[in-house]
């Protein structure tokens, strides 16, 4: 089966690598700023399926920088999709726990109402609508806090303060399901092989690992298993403040994807020891 990536070098991209033998496409080969240069990527591959792991991630520079976080998180998974449904073949697409408000304590559901209160989650919710709007086969898999040994996360980023504090304040009201990002490849890849198989698949899907934690929780966690001795104090988000609003409840509810296509919730904390030991070797 020949199954083709858009991006190359971020944390879900370079785990695919590592689990599949797919085609990946860097920026040099479809540039998401130029929408059409996706699609042409498509019709040039003819592929059997498509991931769609590449986006605009800056989500503070967002703030100043919408319209590109639109064309690259909106306007270019769009393009993907028509093409896709043109030619028969199924997407499935990442997008993010920011497409919500964030409010309660609830975890939010696939059809949940949507209400993002960033630009990034707009310009992500903007990619999901463009997404179901070509009415080809698709899934979007919306997860959150993904981590890994690659790339710039809160993992790598605790790793590298921790060699030189041994106190940090971290956020503690802002509670959600950290995401090993190979547990997101490995459930995009067999999510893609299912829907090459059974035309039916497809949908609005939700995946984080599990428990929901907060992000000092998250921390503790990693420093507990790294052999870190930092101690760590809990703030409100409101003591740390950043150009997006960040939503408090990321919860989400997991259970369709496990019923659809049998992928449970991931153990967050044997995620973070295998990119501790990614890290270390």
């Amino acid at each position: 089966m020949k199954i083709l990536v858009f991006g190359r070098t971020g944390q879900v991209a370079t785990e695919l690598h590592a689990q599949a033998k797919v085609v990946a496409l860097g920026r040099a080969a479809a540039d998401l700023t130029d929408p059409a240069s996706c699609a042409a990527a498509i019709q040039a591959h003819r592929p059997d399926a498509v991931i769609n792991t590449a986006a605009y991630t800056a989500v503070d520079r967002a703030e100043e920088e919408e319209a590109q976080a639109t064309v690259i998180n909106g306007e270019a998974p769009s393009a993907m999709a028509r093409d896709c449904a043109a030619l028969g073949i199924p997407l499935v697409h990442i997008s993010t726990d920011y497409v919500f408000s964030g409010t309660g304590n609830q975890p939010w559901g696939p059809e949940d109402p949507v209400g993002p209160i960033s630009a990034y989650g707009r310009s992500k919710l903007a990619g999901e609508q463009g997404v179901a709007a070509a009415e080809g086969q698709w899934a979007v898999l919306r997860t959150s806090w993904v981590f890994s040994a690659h790339g710039n996360n809160f993992l790598k980023t605790m790793m590298r303060l921790s060699e030189t504090r041994d106190a940090l304040d971290i956020v503690d009201d802002q509670i959600g399901g950290p995401t090993p990002a190979d547990a997101i490849a490995a459930a995009c890849l067999s999510m893609a092989r299912a829907m090459v198989e059974d035309s039916a698949k497809g949908g609005m899907y939700h995946f984080s690992g599990a428990p929901d934690t907060s992000w000092k929780g998250f921390a503790e966690e990693i420093f507990a298993r790294a052999g870190r001795r930092v101690a760590v104090n809990g703030i409100p988000t409101s003591a740390y403040p950043t150009p997006a609003q960040r939503p408090l409840n990321s919860r989400m509810d997991c259970t369709a994807l496990k019923r659809d296509f049998g992928i449970g919730r991931p153990d967050w904390r044997a995620g973070v020891e295998r990119a501790l030991t990614a890290l270390n070797s």
